[in-house]
């Protein structure tokens, strides 16, 4: 029997063909022209309610990877913060409350690449990651400070599903999990990616991250799905195959968060003061730096972060840089010297959280699958 629609998501078909094109430079063109249609579709659109941000962890990652050649100095790593956002919104009359990027930072520790990191403190390996890697608050925090409860949460989100253990959020293998209530909205995509890796990829996912999880807590969307009038999960491929970002209209403006790139700097680096990026952008004409640790799609890659900094604006902080918000951004750091970003969001809080009215079961949307 067809479960009944969920009109809280609602595909979008503004980018829809919008990268049909063989050209390369026509696709570009077309993707930044409907880019901007968007931009100026949220700002008539009213904020959300509550948009805030808080620190989880910070992580030392490549800087080969976080500005790929534009970076000029010998610092070989950089810190990168990673942060949970809560935002909510109104849909179908009810406040509903969106978790993007809730990293259970422990479990995520085991994805490869970083415990092959940690593994090279040797027995001061509990003592480096508290200096290299220090943890800085929880999911569980975050939603206390707010005042919220697990079960106030209907949704959480990844732009994509790099390093991610959601078994302890959703529970697994008959295991109740902390959100009681809450489906994971990602791209059908990702999913399937995530479910069959090969290893360029693998290096980057956390083993078993998904393995057990009910599979009606997951719903699979097929392209840009729009969450109420003011939120908007966005297909943006390349940093991996479904790779979407979480564009939000708030009282400062739109906010976009992904981490095809790791912050302000990457998606202008011509205004960029980090050693070598305003060079780089002037001599290759490149007007955004890749995060590019698997380089699924570069080129897709490009184009999206073009397509994210269109939608979100400039700044009204910082009007030399748009409103792009990474999931993993970049930070100062004194261990790694030379790598101080421009300018950075921090954490931010707009608007009060407030307790949202127990609704009917959430079902499925239109144009979205629960798996199964």
């Amino acid at each position: 029997m067809r479960e009944p629609l969920d009109p809280v998501l609602r595909p979008i078909d503004i980018f829809a063909g919008a990268r049909d094109a063989s050209r390369p430079e026509d696709r570009l063109r077309e993707v930044r022209k409907r880019a901007a249609r968007l931009h100026e579709e949220l700002l008539s659109a009213p904020p959300v309610p509550c948009y805030r941000s808080r620190s989880l962890v910070r992580v030392p990652y490549p800087t080969r990877y976080a500005l790929r050649d534009a970076f000029r100095g010998p610092t070989p790593f950089v810190h990168i913060l990673n942060r949970v956002f809560l935002v909510q919104f109104q849909a179908e009359g009810r406040l509903r409350t969106l978790l993007a990027s809730p990293s259970d930072v422990r479990a995520n520790a085991e994805t490869p690449f970083f415990k092959r990191l940690s593994g090279t403190f040797g027995p001061f390996k509990e003592l480096g990651q508290r200096i290299i890697a220090p943890e800085l608050g929880t999911v569980e925090a975050c939603l206390a400070e707010a005042g919220l409860l697990p079960e106030d949460i209907d949704y959480i989100t990844y732009d994509h599903m790099h390093t991610q253990d959601v078994r302890r959020w959703l529970g697994a293998h008959g295991r109740s999990g902390y959100f009681p209530r809450a489906k994971l909205l990602v791209m059908r995509k990702e999913w399937e990616s995530t479910l069959a890796l090969l290893p360029p990829q693998r290096d980057w996912y956390c083993p078993g991250g998904i393995d057990g999880v009910d599979p009606s807590r997951i719903v699979l969307l097929d392209g840009d799905t729009k969450l109420g009038e003011s939120v908007v999960l966005m297909a943006t491929p390349g940093h991996t195959e479904g790779n979407h970002s979480i564009v939000v209209r708030t009282s400062e403006g739109i906010f976009v968060t992904s981490e095809n790139g790791v912050g302000p700097d990457a998606y202008a680096p011509r205004a960029s003061r980090i050693p070598g990026l305003r060079r780089y952008a002037e001599d290759t004409g490149m007007e955004v730096i890749l995060n590019g640790n698997t380089l699924e799609r570069g080129l897709d890659q490009y184009i999206s972060m073009v397509q994210e900094k269109e939608v979100a604006g400039p700044s009204r902080q910082h009007p030399d840089f748009p409103g792009m918000v990474s999931s993993s951004e970049l930070t100062a750091y004194a261990l790694f010297p030379g790598v101080t970003p421009t300018f950075s969001f921090g954490d931010l809080t707009l608007g009060k959280p407030a307790r949202p009215l127990r609704d009917e079961p959430q079902t499925r949307a239109a144009g979205a699958a629960v798996l199964v």
